[in-house]
């Protein structure tokens, strides 16, 4: 391996990560979608697949196999860095004010998509026939893709509607951050059983909890001093250093000794130090050091790693299927859960419609799973990446637009808005 391609490499995803990102933003996608679709035109470029069937031209240098592996750390630190970030962000305080409703209704919001997930990709992978461990393993990792929640396309689109503190709008918040948080504890049971033995599923059970008791014990201890910390030298470097440290060793702690998957550390890593008065601070150190290396670098390396050397018309239809399962999920699951706390039709619909924008998440979770990839069906091998970039797509797109429709009200007779416009009653 010659160290001096790298930075050549790097050069050219950075560049190209960039450019489409800033694409997709003016075509009122996600950034992230940009990236993706950089990644995928750079792999078809640059010979990074071994089947010379899909490249394109020869217009890029084909890495070798030891600095596809460099590239490859690259992008697990831009997702752990991800990660961290989103357990930063976290408002403890809000979670604990989101009352019942929320929990229930992200509860739903995770299990509906998981099971129509799963039940759709069994029927893609010759259908419910030669049933095997394993086919019920990828199916399950493929349905967990679907509960990831990305919330940020539909706060935004709440500020502009002048909605965000209303109580659908707060319920959608609240909901998806609980069902982030429930969808990474999903993945962590799954990839755990990633030698396909059901029977060890009390042992995974106990792997989980015992990972959660010890990032909570040792979390608690870090956090009294980085409190320490920060009151003694408010706003300093090392501050944000040491956070990254705690960040990798918990990541490192999860998968090395519980077989959790290390997003979930970082994660837990993130909560732990969210709500402290240099929480703000090193998240921007944090986004600063991750979104302008590592997690371009990530999202393009998804797409770099798409391999089109098996494209159908049945790859395809999964796709569109996958795409159909993960929205009506989120707006069956989460609707259907508002109805009994007192929302009217109308709402709970608006409240599922909330819940459906993916994001970088989404792909947080195919890219620490991607080791339990569905196997040879009888319509090919289906993988589930272009489809979780599909959804991805759309979903970006409809969410907005369903809000704008839903949220579109009709004066009542006496020329004031109707119940959508409701906020939230005062917390004790």
């Amino acid at each position: 391996m010659e160290i001096i391609n790298i930075f050549y490499y790097l050069a050219v995803i950075l560049i190209f990560a960039k450019s489409f990102g800033l694409l997709a933003r003016k075509l009122g996608l996600p950034q992230v979608a940009g990236m993706v679709i950089a990644g995928v035109i750079i792999g078809l470029l640059g010979k990074f697949h071994d089947d010379d069937s899909v490249i394109l031209s020869t217009i890029f240098m084909k890495p070798n196999a030891a600095e596809k592996e460099v590239l490859n750390a690259f992008s697990q630190v831009g997702v752990v860095l991800i990660l961290f970030s989103s357990g930063l962000e976290t408002n403890l305080d809000d979670l604990k004010k989101s009352g019942l409703a929320a929990t229930v209704i992200a509860l739903f919001g995770v299990l509906v998509p998981m099971a129509l997930g799963t039940l759709g990709t069994l029927l893609f992978m010759n259908g419910y026939s030669d049933f095997s461990r394993e086919k019920l393993l990828n199916a399950i990792f493929t349905g967990t893709i679907l509960a990831a929640t990305s919330v940020g396309i539909t706060v935004e689109t709440l500020k502009e509607l002048g909605k965000l503190n209303s109580k659908v709008g707060q319920t959608i918040v609240s909901a998806a951050v609980i069902d982030d948080v429930i969808g990474i504890i999903a993945l962590s049971i799954v990839t755990s059983l990633k030698g396909g033995d059901f029977s060890q599923i009390g042992i995974t059970l106990l792997k989980a909890a015992g990972f959660f008791a010890f990032s909570i014990g040792l979390g608690i201890l870090l956090r009294m001093y980085f409190k320490w910390e920060e009151h003694k030298f408010p706003h300093k470097r090392r501050t944000s250093i040491y956070a990254f440290g705690m960040c990798f060793l918990f990541a490192f702690c999860a998968e090395k000794f519980f077989g959790i998957a290390a997003i979930t550390g970082a994660y837990m890593a993130g909560i732990m130090l969210s709500g402290l008065e240099d929480t703000n601070f090193v998240d921007r150190k944090v986004v600063v050091s991750g979104y302008m290396i590592f997690s371009p670098i990530f999202f393009s390396y998804i797409g770099i790693s798409a391999d089109f050397s098996g494209l159908s018309w049945s790859y395809l239809l999964f796709g569109i299927c996958f795409v159909a399962l993960g929205i009506l999920g989120k707006i069956v699951g989460c609707g259907l859960a508002a109805k009994p706390f007192g929302f009217k039709n109308k709402e709970s619909v608006t409240i599922g419609c909330g819940m459906i924008a993916r994001g970088e998440v989404a792909l947080a979770v195919y890219s620490s799973g991607s080791a339990l990839m569905m196997q040879e069906g009888a319509a090919g091998r289906v993988d589930p990446l272009v489809a979780t970039i599909m959804l991805i797509v759309i979903s970006s797109i409809l969410c907005p637009i369903l809000l704008k429709l839903l949220f579109k009200e009709k004066p009542t007779e006496n020329g004031e808005n109707g119940d959508d416009n409701r906020t939230l009653p005062a917390q004790p």
